[in-house]
Order: structure tokens, then C-alpha cells, then sequence
């Protein structure tokens, strides 16, 4: 018996062959009224693209309800999956459509929840979406305020366009997005 070491397991590359569907990138129907499109780009330390990662969302609706059975309130239905998968192309791209989730009425202001899975990764990472027209609410969120301003800022998405956002995730290195422990 060898007492050599094993390489050690990574959450990547080969998440887009068992993980992701055609319209996973779809939390809404295409069409929804007040359907957003948040599209970004997955780096690492360098700022080089990761072309073989897994950007994983989940959220409230727009009325701050979940599409879960613990949400007694429930989601309101309309095609609202809450839920979102899409792997990054070659440049490390991404996009979800989906809605503004309304306040959860416990503080934060409205945001999406990230998981990023990527080769190198001994495992996944989560981050926060948050919104650029929630000034006041983001100001009071919890999590935000407990950050410094410019690492607070990795969490913004940005304004793109009439119903688009830009969220990139730097998985390192200089202006690095704020992952959570959970």
C-alpha cells in the first residue's frame, strides 16, 4: 500500500455536464413584467476569465416571498422559479433573468443569494446581489453595514442599461467580491 498523498477534490471543472439545464439561467419566464437581467463575469486572482465555473442564485419574489415549503406566505406563482443555474461560457460570462426580490421585512435590503462553484474551489463560495436603486435600504442592511465602503461595493451590482445589471465576482486578489461564511 502506497503512504503517497492523493490529489486533492475540487467543486470543478466539470460542472456544466450533470448541473445545469437549458433554462436554468431563467428564476422568471422570458417576458415577466419587471424581469432584470444580471449578467457579469466570473475572474480569479489574476482577473483572468474562469470559462468552467457555476454561478447559483436564489431568492424572494418580488413580493419578499420564498418558493419554499418553510415560506408559509409561498412565492406568488407567475412561472417564479426563485431559483437560478447558468456555467460560465469561455469568457467566464454569466446571465440570469429573473425579479427584484421585495423586502423580507427583517432588515436587509433586497438581495440575491450567490453560490459560485469553480475548479480550484475546495468548495463552493456564497456572496450577495444587491440592488444600485436601493440606496436607503442598503445603507440599513446589516451585512453591507458591517463592511467597509469599498469592499461594500463588490456586492452592488451596477447599473448596464434599461432591465440589465452588471455583477462581476473576482474569486480573488485586488478589489476581491466579499464572500459570507455560512
Amino acid at each position: 500500500m502506497s503512504e503517497l498523498l492523493t490529489p486533492s477534490q475540487t467543486v470543478g471543472p466539470f460542472l456544466s455536464l450533470g448541473l445545469t439545464w437549458p433554462e436554468g439561467h431563467l428564476v422568471v419566464p422570458l417576458g415577466t413584467p419587471g424581469a432584470t437581467l444580471i449578467a457579469g463575469v466570473l475572474t480569479d486572482g489574476a482577473g483572468a476569465p474562469v470559462s468552467d465555473g457555476l454561478i447559483e442564485t436564489w431568492q424572494a419574489d418580488a413580493d419578499g416571498r420564498f418558493d419554499h415549503p418553510d415560506d408559509p406566505r409561498r412565492a406568488s406563482g407567475s412561472g417564479f422559479r426563485g431559483f437560478g443555474r447558468c456555467a460560465t461560457d469561455a469568457e467566464g460570462r454569466f446571465e440570469i433573468i429573473t425579479v427584484k426580490p421585495g423586502p423580507l421585512g427583517d432588515g436587509q435590503a433586497p438581495h440575491i443569494d450567490v453560490t459560485v462553484l469553480a475548479r480550484g474551489l475546495l468548495d463552493r463560495v456564497v456572496t450577495r446581489i444587491y440592488f444600485p436603486d436601493e440606496a436607503a435600504a442598503n445603507a440599513a442592511d446589516p451585512l453591507l453595514g458591517s463592511l467597509r465602503p469599498e469592499r461594500a461595493a463588490t456586492l452592488v451590482a451596477q447599473e448596464a442599461g434599461q432591465g440589465k445589471l452588471r455583477f462581476d465576482i473576482r474569486l480573488q486578489g485586488d478589489r476581491e467580491t466579499v464572500f459570507l461564511s455560512i
